[in-house]
């Protein structure tokens, strides 16, 4: 048996593997070619590992090795083996083999992988270039990914969590490098986690994010069921409107082994397909880091939307800002007296007018807002404004103040991204929540009452006052220490001179 591996050799081994399309591929696209690579290898490891298993039980009876094989997990066919396409890796056609074999595993495995490859085209000469440039490009590719010190088999690798963590490794990775696109795809895990802990998804319950990204944020809510409560008795449901987007999160949730989940291909605001008869689905946690005011998102459609589902009817945000419309779709799909919602927004959320200003009121007059939570600046990739959380309960049981958390002074400071530690800054944030405590210069509990009278404006200065006093300066000893630096300076000019005059200069 080849001996363990760790995490971290498994991810800077994949990382490596990027050198081969770096320079050649652009850096927003490839990480679909080498995550979609390492999906093929992973599962034909498990697959060869499964097949290795049957055959020291059953010997050469093939016949009922393969019977065992077709009850699997999933569906490997022979073609679509990444020691297939290694075989074959001086193939003329290397990339239309490739994309052939991706479309026989989704189509021996349609109920999970139906239409997860659609868009990741490894024969495309406008991303790859000509045939001889792209044989050669997927050729290293190939050859890195057969690295001995990358065997994914199960028996050699043990938790599923490996892999899974090695995908979850590269997506960051990605996002750190995909600019202003980071955004569309990945929630920084401290943040997810942060998430995760206040709204506390609970055995039994239905867990949704309408804008999933490649489902991290999903990811680290199950993590806190199974954490937190010992349970895997959890519903995953997501929606992400970009395909290649979707494809990541289908992968990335059959790596981790949620082959129950539900991720759904659209525009939430659009067309919501999370639906059960006529009627939107209901959830008790719903989360998203929804793309930040989202221009024409759909208002020109509202009269037509308040026919179907009716998710506007605390009014239509305006066109060039789809911030409350993501917010007002959460909400709606929320379980009576028992639903969450945790929303990731920019601040112009809080305090902005207009249509914004008569929904957010809304929200507050139905008793719906829990908390506001500032977060610090640069720490979501692809932007370096702050943002804030807002956190909206239907189970206050009678509480109708908010709670005001100032966050954003508290972090650690990284070379491009500022981060929450878990243990650290996410621990007391999610202890200030929980116990709803005021504490000076860092939170406040405000009543409805105040709240009005602020115009319903949600701008956290206005609660949790973050002003230090600067100390008293004492002008008499300045005024000393500036005379006495002038007479040291004069003594050294006289002192420069005398040396000077002996050099006869």
């Amino acid at each position: 048996m080849s001996p363990q591996v760790s995490q971290q050799e498994i991810n800077d081994i994949l990382w490596r593997a990027c050198d081969s399309l770096r320079g050649t591929v652009d850096s927003t696209e490839y990480k679909d070619y080498i995550l979609t690579m390492l999906f093929l290898k992973y599962i034909s490891d498990v697959w060869q590992d499964h097949y290795d298993r049957y055959r020291k039980q059953y010997g050469d009876d093939e016949e009922r090795i393969q019977r065992r094989m077709q009850r699997e997990r999933f569906v490997l066919p022979s073609e679509s083996s990444f020691y297939h396409l290694y075989n074959n890796r001086e193939a003329p056609n290397l990339g239309e083999l490739i994309n052939i074999a991706l479309e026989q595993v989704e189509l021996a495995n349609k109920t999970k992988l139906a239409n997860v490859f659609r868009n990741i085209d490894f024969n495309s000469e406008a991303r790859l270039g000509n045939t001889r440039k792209r044989n050669h490009i997927l050729k290293n590719l190939i050859e890195d990914f057969n690295d001995k010190r990358l065997n994914l088999r199960p028996s050699r690798i043990g938790s599923l969590d490996v892999i899974g963590n090695a995908y979850e490794y590269l997506i960051g990775r990605f996002a750190a490098g995909a600019g202003k696109k980071a955004g569309e795809f990945y929630t920084p895990p401290e943040i997810s986690t942060l998430l995760a802990r206040i709204l506390d998804p609970r055995p039994g319950e239905r867990i949704c994010d309408p804008a999933c990204g490649s489902a991290s944020l999903l990811l680290k809510c199950a993590h806190h069921v199974r954490e937190a409560h010992g349970s895997t008795n959890y519903s995953l449901y997501g929606q992400e409107a970009i395909s290649s987007t979707w494809a990541l999160a289908m992968m990335n949730m059959f790596l981790h082994n949620e082959d129950g989940s539900r991720i759904e291909w659209g525009d939430t605001l659009l067309e919501p397909k999370l639906i059960e008869g006529d009627h939107l689905m209901k959830f008790q946690v719903v989360v998203a880091n929804p793309p930040f005011s989202l221009d024409k998102w759909g208002a020109d459609k509202a009269d037509e939307e308040s026919k179907h589902f009716n998710r506007w009817h605390r009014g239509v945000p305006p066109k060039s800002k789809g911030d409350y419309a993501f917010i007002s779709h959460m909400i709606e799909t929320t379980t009576e007296d028992t639903g969450r919602v945790g929303v990731i927004v920019p601040h112009g959320v809080l305090f902005r007018g207009g249509a914004e200003g008569r929904i957010r009121k809304a929200l507050i007059e139905e008793n719906l807002l829990d908390a506001v939570i500032g977060l610090p600046a640069n720490c979501f990739f692809g932007t370096g404004i702050p943002a804030a959380i807002l956190i909206f309960r239907r189970d206050r049981g009678g509480r109708t103040d908010v709670l005001f958390i100032d966050a954003s002074r508290e972090y650690e400071q990284g070379k491009k991204q500022n981060r929450i530690r878990e243990e650290v800054e996410v621990a007391k944030i999610v202890e200030t929540c929980r116990n709803r405590s005021a504490i000076d210069k860092y939170s406040y509990v405000a009543g409805r009452e105040e709240i009005a009278e602020n115009d319903y404006n949600l701008n956290i200065p206005r609660y949790v006052d973050t002003f230090e006093e600067e100390e008293e300066v004492d002008i008499p000893a300045v005024q000393k220490r500036i005379e006495a630096l002038e007479k040291e300076l004069e003594q050294v000019r006289n002192e420069m001179a005398k040396c000077l005059k002996e050099l006869g200069l």
